[in-house]
């Protein structure tokens, strides 16, 4: 695996080549970015088909800005700020106003009963037991409020650095640290009181909400949205990150790593990067 430093250094290049009039450089920085961005986006408005939206409209303001980027951070740290951005300039989506907070969330969650026999049996059981886990730690990154959210998703989920954090989301270190703190807090003490995951007293499992999940219509089984058997988890491709949390920090911490690294399911960026890639101006 190539260091982050060697891979900015790359970066550098394919900026200045791109800048140049290259276009398979650009449409190689593209790709070689849009994963992450992808992701980034994806834990914070959930939807897939708003992720890729918001992805679209990332790549280009990356092609067309290009020549603002100076190379004093990270290029990755620069196209962070400009998704961030688009984020946060975007009008809140329909699940944005569904899931208003932690408490009417576990409402929610609680009117689903648990019952798992009609899926004992079911060898694509496992897979539906994945995608309701997801599905249901993604809807808890919801109750977060936008900066929240941004703040867990880098620090938490991605594992960033807090000093690179901080200048992505443009707030001090210091600051960067107590709202992540803050953030872990609120997610932590919901899971500690309804998930079963970690604290095992708690009645609520993935495999025994799955069929109610299913029956509402936050898991359908022809459509997984955020599990996918061929791909990595979050933590393979992050890099890793020594931080001074609490064992059960750490450990709700991992399970929202161990979710998938998704792509987009239409190849709608694919094209698009194509597209963007053969501009002969940038």
């Amino acid at each position: 695996m190539k260091t982050r430093t060697l891979e900015d250094k790359e970066d550098k290049q394919l900026v200045t080549d791109a800048l140049g009039g290259d276009r398979e450089s650009l449409a190689t920085l593209l790709s070689r970015h849009h994963p992450m961005v992808y992701n980034f986006l994806q834990r914070l408005v959930l939807n897939p088909i708003d992720a890729e939206d918001l992805t679209q409209e990332t790549l280009v303001k990356i092609v067309t800005r290009l020549d603002s980027f100076k190379g004093n951070s990270q290029f990755r740290t620069w196209v962070f700020q400009i998704a961030k951005n688009t984020f946060l300039d975007s009008k809140k989506r329909p699940l944005e106003h569904a899931i208003v907070g932690f408490s009417e969330y576990g409402q929610d969650l609680d009117i689903i009963p648990l019952d798992e026999d009609e899926l004992i049996g079911n060898p694509e059981r496992e897979l539906l037991f994945k995608e309701a886990k997801a599905g249901c730690m993604m809807g808890m990154l919801l109750c977060l409020d936008r900066q929240q959210r941004l703040v867990y998703v880098l620090g938490e989920i991605l594992s960033i650095e807090s000093k690179v954090a901080a200048e992505i989301l443009e707030v001090s270190p210091e600051n960067f640290r107590k709202l992540l703190q803050r953030a872990r807090k609120h997610i932590v003490s919901f899971m500690e009181d309804k998930c079963g995951l970690i604290n095992k007293s708690n009645p609520c499992r993935c495999s025994k909400k799955t069929k109610g999940f299913i029956k509402e219509g936050w898991v359908d089984p022809l459509n997984l949205k955020f599990t996918d058997t061929r791909l990595k988890t979050i933590k393979e491709m992050i890099d890793a990150k020594n931080d001074d949390l609490s064992r059960l920090e750490k450990q709700y911490m991992e399970h929202f790593q161990s979710h998938s690294f998704l792509t987009p399911k239409s190849k709608k960026l694919v094209e698009i990067i194509n597209s963007l890639g053969t501009r002969q101006e940038v």
